[in-house]
């Protein structure tokens, strides 16, 4: 299927990332107006409250109709992987918390009241009921996914005829025969294709399915685990590749491989190639070019005009972490239908400093991107008024978003171990 390919330039990358530094240099707007942000750099309207303050290394988060926000964790809390949360007074904080469950996850998801949870080899399914903890043993929905040591972590998407959609990602930068090294040319075919660098689609409802290669829904995928299902479509956004400028300094310069290559918003469908190894996304030329490890050099196009483009891209080594179609209210008419995106924040943008660790909404009208991408929500910490020299200098990073029945948008923070809870001001612009 051919996909729209939305072209960014890097003009256009400079002027909606200096737009950014009103929100993330001085301070919240909202907060100006006397509303209480919980430290977010929020746009005029907009309040938050920090909804638990204590919540581990909290990942993708997914909210029921009852208002149970459910929280996939990094690391085990109390010998449990899963967390769940109720705000009972209606303040905007939680007030009860009970873990549970698997350990050492990413992904989640709710689904006609089951709640489905990936650890780095299974996913599982809860049956949801008054309690907040869900009563009874899971079913055990997929086993095998393979054990790996790099880009371990489980996105889950649930289609509306019941397919339940997971990554599996490329443990390895570029396929090369000697990963991240120096002049080591990459693998053609790559053999890591075969069971990684993609995505697989199971039954969302039967139980005991084991990880296959010929389950197979997209391949050519580095790392993506941000996946949303919205409007009979699939979308991701990817970890794009590293280190152009220290496995190929007579190519690239460090101020290219600082900003090079985008990181990439995707509609997937099944059959898909997005290129991986072989190309990587060019935000200036606006279509992806070969790798260095594929005899690229930094402009020869090749094979990768074969490739799915992306319907959207924004700057390098952001590493987007959630994507979150809103279709609610809450938050006004603004961002109904539009892309809410976590970034983590990069490592390796020097000399640049370090960018990324905000929430950004996309625009979308009629199924497509549209327009520039704005600056949602940060802190100090995420990228405050001094530069983030190194990603262990961040005190929050943006992890996972999830969309209560109330309309507000929650968004967890794996490193300061907070989750937020965003609703717009009573009388607030929308």
């Amino acid at each position: 299927m051919e996909k729209p390919m939305r072209k960014l330039s890097l003009h256009a990358f400079c002027a909606t990332t200096l737009a950014a530094t009103g929100l993330f240099a001085g301070g919240s707007a909202s907060a100006a107006q006397g509303c209480d942000t919980a430290g977010l750099d929020l746009p005029e309207g907009f309040c938050a409250t920090a909804f638990s303050s204590d919540a581990g290394a909290p990942r993708h988060l997914a909210v029921a109709d009852n208002g149970a926000v459910y929280v996939n964790l990094a690391n085990d809390v109390d010998g449990h992987g899963l967390m769940a949360l109720r705000d009972t007074d209606n303040d905007g904080v939680a007030d009860k918390r009970k873990t549970f469950g698997e350990g050492g996850g990413t992904g989640l998801a709710i689904r006609d009241g089951w709640l489905y949870a990936a650890t780095v080899t299974d996913i599982y399914r809860y049956q949801l009921g008054d309690n907040l903890v869900p009563e009874g043993e899971p079913e055990h929905i997929v086993t095998g996914l393979p054990q790996q040591t790099s880009h371990a972590a489980r996105g889950l998407a649930i289609s509306d005829d019941g397919m339940l959609f997971v990554n599996n990602g490329a443990p390895s930068n570029a396929c090369q025969e000697s990963d991240r090294s120096p002049g080591s040319k990459g693998q053609d075919p790559c053999p890591l294709l075969d069971n990684h660098g993609g995505i697989w689609q199971f039954s969302a409802t039967e139980t005991g399915q084991q990880f296959q290669p010929e389950t197979e829904y997209a391949t050519g995928l580095r790392n993506m685990f941000a996946l949303d299902w919205h409007d009979g479509q699939l979308y991701g956004a990817q970890h794009g590749r590293d280190q152009l400028y220290s496995n190929w300094p007579d190519t690239f310069t460090q101020k290219q491989s600082a900003h090079l290559p985008a990181e990439e918003l995707f509609a997937i469908d099944e059959g898909d190639h997005f290129g991986w190894p072989f190309c990587y996304y060019d935000p200036e030329m606006g279509k992806k070019v070969l790798g260095p490890e594929y005899d690229g050099d930094g402009k020869k196009v090749g094979r990768c005009g074969d490739y799915e483009q992306p319907i959207a891209a924004y700057p390098a080594h952001w590493a987007p972490m959630d994507v979150l179609f809103y279709d609610g209210d809450g938050l006004g008419s603004a961002y109904n239908g539009g892309a809410f995106i976590a970034f983590h924040g990069s490592w390796n943008r020097a000399p640049s400093p370090q960018a990324g660790y905000r929430v950004i909404y996309q625009p979308f009208e009629n199924g497509k991107a549209s327009g520039e991408y704005e600056d949602f929500a940060g802190a100090q910490g995420f990228q405050g008024s001094e530069e983030i020299k190194s990603p262990g200098s961040a005190e929050h990073r943006p992890a996972g978003l999830a969309q209560g029945s109330d309309g507000a948008l929650y968004i967890s923070d794996d490193a300061g171990g907070t989750i937020f809870r965003v609703t717009r001001e009573r009388g607030g612009n929308g």
